[in-house]
């Protein structure tokens, strides 16, 4: 019966913390993509500082992207790096004084890396926080 009790709870926090990051990237994120048409795949989930997670997308050559991570204020800015398919860095956010997007227009059909990374916060005594990460995509027709 405990089980069944646990198993319950999770999923309804799981959904209640799915149904955040909707609302949040609804609200905060959708907005940046401006006039780039959005690709309705979008990726979103919860991180914490020290989180990384990796992402593989593909693009196609006779489109503009602009490929977005928006993190929640919660987590502060985060990194995120894009490599090619031989690990050549294309693009890297490394400080809070850069874009949390990215614009490009790939030369031909590619496959990417997205690598996101929350930093650690300064003071480890302070309370740690989940926040929701938004990887979205949009495009335009050249």
């Amino acid at each position: 019966m405990k089980t069944a009790f646990a198993i319950i709870l999770a999923l309804i926090l799981t959904g209640s913390a799915f149904g955040q990051c909707k609302s949040f990237t609804r609200n905060s994120c959708r907005p940046v993509l401006e006039d780039f048409i959005p690709n309705e795949n979008y990726n979103s989930t919860l991180l914490v500082p020290g989180d990384e997670a990796e992402l593989n997308l593909t693009f196609f050559s006779g489109q503009e992207y602009r490929l977005l991570v928006c993190s929640h204020p919660l987590l502060g800015e985060v990194n995120f790096t894009i490599l090619d398919d031989r690990k050549n860095e294309i693009y890297a956010r490394k400080s809070d004084d850069q874009s949390n997007y990215f614009d490009f227009r790939p030369e031909s059909t590619q496959k990417l890396k997205l690598r996101i990374n929350v930093p650690m916060k300064d003071n480890p005594n302070e309370l740690i926080h989940e926040g929701c990460v938004t990887v979205m995509i949009g495009f335009k027709e050249l």
